[in-house]
Formats: C-alpha cells, sequence, structure tokens
C-alpha cells in the first residue's frame, strides 16, 4: 500500500434517521456559552499559562461576558488546584458566575476536587470517562458494561460528595468522552444510566456534554446526532444538552451552529478557537456569526483589540490574521473592483437602517475597528512599491499591518501630486507621519525602576516648551508607558501590536520599534528609533499618540 492512500480509512457512519426536523430550523437566541480557555485551551498550550496569566484571561473573560467558566482541572494540577482557591478565597467570582472545574470519575480525584471548591457559592462539577469503541477495546479493555459502570459509581460519588458541602449549590456535568466515536444506542444508555443516579428535575437539571473530542464527520451528522440525543435522552426537560466540538477538519463552529439548531442548549468552547491539535470551537466566530444575523449573542466583543492582546499575551499564541472578525486583514480590501463597491455602499448608508455594505458582513467600528482600503504592496507594486523601497534603502522591514497603514498615505499623496513617488519622498513622508518629532509631544528624561516582578516608570513629557511629569506601573516597561499615557490622556490605550528589529549587525546598530496602538477605537500606529531599545519603544508609543493628536486637530479643524 503507497504511504498516501485513502483505502486505510473507513468512512463514518451515518445516524439512520427517517426523518429530520433540524434543517428546517433557525437559531432564535444565543445558546449558554461556557468557556474552557483556562482548562482545555490551557493545556493544549507548548507553554501552559503562568497563574499571572490565568488570572488575567480570567478577568477578560468575566468582561466578555462569560457566566459560566470552566477554570482548570485541580485534582491533577496544583497551579490548578491553587487558583481555583484564589477566585474563592479572595471573593473574585461574580454572584452571576458560575466556576466549572472537571473531574475524571476516580474517587481520590473527585474527592480533591470538592476540596478544591470548598466555600464556592455555585459550581459546576463536570464528571467523564471515555466511552467510544476504541477506546473501550483499544485502551480499556473494557466491554459497555464495564465502561458503564465506572459512569455510574463516578456519577454516585459526585453525588455523594456533594452532600457533604450543603453550602454550596451544585450543578453536575457528564461527558461521555468521544461521544461521536460512540454508538448512538450506547451513548445514550450510558448518560441515562447517570440521570438514574442524578435524579434531575426541571429545577435542577444536569447536563450531558456531548463532545466531538476529534471531529470525525461532517457537521450534518453531528446534528443528526444531537437531535437523536435530545429525543431519546430520559427526563430531556431536566436536562441541558451541551456540546464541545473540536477542529480536525476545520468545522467545529459549523458542527456547533448545526447542534443548537437540533435542540443543543449549551455550547462549550474556547476564544480564537484555541485548544488540542487543531482547536476547539471558536466562541468568538460563533457568537460574531449570531450578531451579524441580529441575534444578541449576550457576550460582548466590542473591545476586540483587548481581547487579542489579552489572549496573544495570555497563551503565547499568534492570531492569523485572516482570523473571522478578529483578524487584522478582515476588513480590509486590497481589491479594486471590492474597494468601489464598498464605498459607494457606505457614502449611501442610512444609520436607521439594518447594516447592508458590499464584502462588510458588519460594521467594523462595532467591534472597535476600522475598514481600510489599500494598494497591494510587493516589489512589483505601483507607486514605488513601498515596503520594498523602505527596506532596500533604508533597511526598515515593516510588518503587514504598518505596510497596510502607510500605504493609504502613499497612495494620498500620489493621487495628490499626480506624479510617481520617488524613494526619499516615500522616506520623508513616512518619518512625517509615524515619529515623534512630527507630533505636538516629545520625550524627556525617564527613569525605570523593577520592583517585585513589576516595572515603575517616571517621565517627562513635553509640549510648547512646558514639562509635564508621568507614571505608570506594568509587567514591562511597554505596558508601564502605556498605562501612563492611559491616566494622562484619560483615554483608554490597548498596545495592539509590537516589532522591532535592529538596521545593522554591528554592536553599536539602532533599533527600530513599530507600535499600533487602539485610542478610544481608534487604531493608530507610531514608530520609534534609537540605539537604546527602551528609548526607542517609548518614541514608536508617543509617535502613535501623537498621530492620533493630529488626527484629532485636522476633525476640530
Amino acid at each position: 500500500m503507497a504511504a498516501f492512500d485513502h483505502r486505510k480509512y473507513s468512512r463514518f457512519a451515518p445516524v439512520k434517521m427517517s426523518s429530520r426536523r433540524w434543517p428546517d430550523k433557525v437559531i432564535e437566541k444565543a445558546p449558554v456559552w461556557c468557556s474552557v480557555d483556562l482548562r482545555d485551551g490551557n493545556q493544549a498550550l507548548v507553554e501552559p499559562m503562568t497563574t499571572a496569566q490565568k488570572s488575567r484571561l480570567y478577568d477578560q473573560l468575566i468582561k466578555i461576558g462569560f457566566k459560566e467558566i470552566e477554570v482548570g482541572f485541580p485534582s491533577a494540577s496544583r497551579q490548578d488546584y491553587d487558583f481555583v482557591r484564589d477566585l474563592i478565597d479572595n471573593n473574585r467570582i461574580p454572584d452571576d458566575v458560575t466556576l466549572q472545574v472537571l473531574t475524571p470519575a476516580r474517587p481520590q480525584l473527585i474527592e480533591k476536587t470538592f476540596a478544591a471548591l470548598r466555600g464556592v457559592k455555585r459550581a459546576i462539577l463536570h464528571v467523564y470517562n471515555s466511552t467510544s469503541t476504541v477506546q473501550r477495546e483499544q485502551v480499556f479493555g473494557l466491554d459497555r458494561e464495564g465502561i458503564t459502570a465506572i459512569a455510574v459509581r463516578g456519577a454516585r460519588m459526585v453525588k455523594d460528595y456533594a452532600a457533604r458541602y450543603p453550602e454550596t449549590e451544585w450543578v453536575f456535568e457528564y461527558s461521555p468522552e468521544s461521544f461521536t466515536g460512540t454508538e448512538m444506542g450506547y451513548a445514550i444508555e450510558v448518560c441515562n444510566a447517570v440521570i438514574d443516579v442524578w435524579q434531575p428535575s426541571p429545577e435542577h437539571k444536569v447536563i450531558m456534554n456531548l463532545p466531538a473530542t476529534v471531529e470525525m464527520s461532517t457537521p450534518n451528522i453531528y446534528a443528526d446526532q444531537i437531535e437523536t440525543f435530545c429525543d431519546r435522552i430520559n427526563c430531556r426537560d431536566s436536562v441541558l444538552v451541551s456540546t464541545h466540538t473540536h477542529n480536525d477538519r476545520g468545522c467545529a463552529v459549523a458542527a456547533a451552529e448545526l447542534a443548537v439548531m437540533a435542540g443543543a442548549d449549551r455550547v462549550e468552547g474556547t476564544l480564537m478557537g484555541n485548544g488540542e491539535r487543531t482547536g476547539n470551537m471558536d466562541i468568538l466566530t460563533m457568537a460574531m456569526n449570531l450578531y451579524s444575523q441580529g441575534i444578541d449573542p449576550i457576550l460582548d466583543f466590542s473591545h476586540i483589540d483587548e481581547i487579542i492582546q489579552t489572549y496573544k499575551d495570555c497563551t503565547q499564541m499568534p492570531l492569523h490574521p485572516r482570523h473571522p472578525y478578529a483578524g487584522e486583514l478582515v476588513f480590509t480590501a486590497f481589491s479594486g473592483s471590492h474597494q468601489d463597491a464598498i464605498k459607494k455602499c457606505l457614502d449611501q448608508r442610512d444609520d436607521a437602517q439594518p447594516w447592508e455594505v458590499a464584502y462588510l458582513p458588519i460594521d467594523p467600528a462595532d467591534i472597535g475597528r476600522s475598514y481600510q482600503e489599500v494598494v497591494r504592496i510587493n516589489s512589483q507594486s505601483g507607486k514605488g512599491g513601498v515596503a520594498f523601497v523602505l527596506e532596500r534603502d533604508y533597511g526598515l522591514q515593516l510588518p503587514r499591518w504598518l505596510q497596510i497603514d502607510f500605504s493609504g498615505a502613499v497612495q494620498r499623496h500620489a493621487e495628490k501630486t499626480e506624479t510617481e513617488v520617488a524613494p526619499d519622498a516615500i522616506w520623508d513622508l513616512f518619518q512625517a507621519i509615524y515619529f515623534t518629532a512630527a507630533g505636538p509631544w516629545t520625550l524627556g528624561n525617564y527613569q525605570v525602576n523593577r520592583e517585585d516582578s513589576s516595572d515603575r516608570l517616571q517621565a517627562d513629557l513635553i509640549k510648547d516648551g512646558i514639562r509635564h511629569t508621568l507614571s505608570g506601573s506594568g509587567s514591562g516597561v511597554v505596558e508601564s508607558f502605556v498605562n501612563a499615557m492611559e491616566l494622562f490622556i484619560g483615554k483608554q490605550i490597548v498596545l495592539v501590536e509590537y516589532s522591532e528589529h535592529a538596521l545593522s549587525q554591528s554592536a553599536d546598530a539602532e533599533a527600530i520599534c513599530y507600535i499600533q496602538l487602539n485610542i478610544d477605537g481608534q487604531r493608530v500606529c507610531g514608530v520609534g528609533r534609537s540605539v537604546d531599545i527602551i528609548q526607542a519603544s517609548l518614541d514608536g508609543i508617543l509617535g502613535a499618540i501623537n498621530v492620533a493628536a493630529r488626527s484629532e486637530g485636522e476633525q476640530a479643524a
């Protein structure tokens, strides 16, 4: 058999259904969302999050509006155990937010999990065991009865331990791990066995979570599985049917959406789809899909740049530039025909009418972004090949986002002068826009002190000969200066992008820093250049703030 041979794989068997209702359904409201970023997403990272990173991401999830957050696996990780205790002991859980924790169906792990949650007001206790054919036969060597016994024993232990902590409102969740690889009849059988132990009611529901632990079929088959499950599960009015789809086939969002159409009440996933292998279901994408259809997603993504920066800082994962809604290029048009269509739609736009603009599924302003039309930049492009020229003649390696920002200025300059833009003119224009000297504020003396893993910066800003002293603190010099400027100018500032490189290979080479900020919803760029990397970074931030200040002045005029 050849190395690349499709015959080694079997086709996934569809669910036998004489009729299905879900294709005629539409989603009318958002499901119950549960973020699993701090557990499922965290365990998939090359370098798991530190306690500080988990804490920061937790706060961001609260700000977005999640009411159910899976915070860890406290029986398996001391760090997770301590993190859960910190949230409880320091009263960091809002009254309308429920913590969820995961545990296998094993006695000593269940006991430790309850200990971690001691004193919490309300919690979801999520217990699981693998039920799929391949897991039963090749991993555990058990038959169906043996696997069901594990699930029932775990359900009983969870119920018994919960009775020892009556001060807490407990919600029980069971996952037949690898649900999609489990025979349909048996998946329902094992879930019914757990339900028989827990004895839920419409007032005290349990969660049956149905994971596509590995995505094995097209989304329509998953929807068939969900609808079949909803029709045949016991005590349906006392059960929240939950989904947890992975993205092995690239269809996790579609599978979750069809599952909701098929009767699922609840969706587990992560921001940006972070997770094992190809990732979890991307909650941001699914929620914004609902938003684009006029459905309240319940979650708030209006501060998208702040969310992205938190995600990148905490997970150390990049964000693809064409990620739906969040990517830096998703509201950018390179094609001239696209630009023309968008411009005509925007010119005719009536704010009182529903959004209807060619090529833009939502209004970028809703999530703190803006539409950009740009000339494609490469070494063969018109108008002088901006990025190519700046690298060849001046050693600048512009990041993509700065190329896009600057190309618009070059285009406007070319149209105004009606001439070819020469390399020296490109360089002059670049300096005039982005460098600190081109704006009202300049940086004077500054001092940085390191205290307990935090930097504190004090700096002088000069405008019209008047010196202003400001200070701020953060996890680094850049964050400290951004925080100081935020307090000083009274506007929200988010560091969106940061890039740097040396301008030569020598030991005394100058460093150049490229900065992109979001200032009260407006993205602006700045550039700093110095033999000192700290000075270059601060100048770059100030350069972006100067760009925003000039823009405000032009609008006022």
